[in-house]
């Protein structure tokens, strides 16, 4: 507690970007980003986008909709307000490309990839992810709604290398959880300039089942 008494935040302190006007979409891409630049890598979400994230377009087949797997491929740019995103298995290649790729200082590259690596951590709940990370000091990348909002079911569209009929779950949202108390979870936002923002626990929770409980973690590779 402070000196008024109060209970002061807790969380940790990890760089925070803005994810408005330039990146409308690219959520995933800035909390990618907040995540490297937390672990000393000089990168920017620019470059993330253009070397580290596999992206691919929409088309249409006689008169139907087809697209790619989110699982697979960023729907879209995230520069395109009218784009989607991606779930945790493209964000998990980005990150582990970025590392390989990059390091805090010249000459590191191969030490930033010997250190870490990216975990898919899709179905771990929020209060796992936070025994994992959160009390070990490192942020974990997790998926939600946009402030907190309903998921909406929809749209659909047919992917592009099997034809399967794939639905979105609209207002997806990927951030940054940097922390966690007994009324809810602190997360780098890097929607609309929400800076680190408290969101309660039972609809956080909620909005994270929704979105197919994605997550990504950072793990120190162990040595043999």
């Amino acid at each position: 507690m402070n000196e008024t008494g109060k209970e002061e935040n807790a969380y940790i302190a990890a760089p925070y970007i803005d994810q408005s006007g330039t990146y409308p979409t690219g959520c995933e891409s800035v909390s990618a980003v907040m995540l490297l630049q937390f672990l000393g890598i000089n990168i920017t979400v620019a470059e993330f986008i253009e070397r580290c994230l596999a992206k691919k377009g929409f088309e249409e087949r006689d008169g139907q909709l087809f697209g790619p797997n989110p699982r697979e491929f960023f729907c879209g740019s995230p520069y395109d307000e009218n784009s989607f995103g991606c779930y945790a298995p493209v964000i998990v290649k980005a990150l582990n490309r970025g590392m390989e790729e990059t390091g805090s200082q010249p000459g590191e590259k191969a030490d930033i990839q010997r250190r870490w690596e990216a975990v898919d951590e899709t179905g771990t709940s929020l209060p796992e992810l936070c025994r994992r990370y959160i009390d070990r000091g490192m942020p974990v990348i997790c998926w939600a709604c946009i402030n907190m909002r309903e998921p909406v079911i929809g749209p659909q569209w047919r992917l592009l290398d099997t034809g399967e009929i794939f639905t979105w779950i609209s207002n997806e949202h990927c951030m940054l959880l940097v922390g966690y108390d007994e009324k809810g979870y602190w997360f780098n936002d890097p929607y609309d300039n929400n800076g680190v923002i408290h969101y309660p626990k039972e609809v956080t929770e909620a909005r994270h089942r929704a979105q197919h409980m994605q997550a990504v973690g950072i793990c120190r590779i162990k040595q043999s």
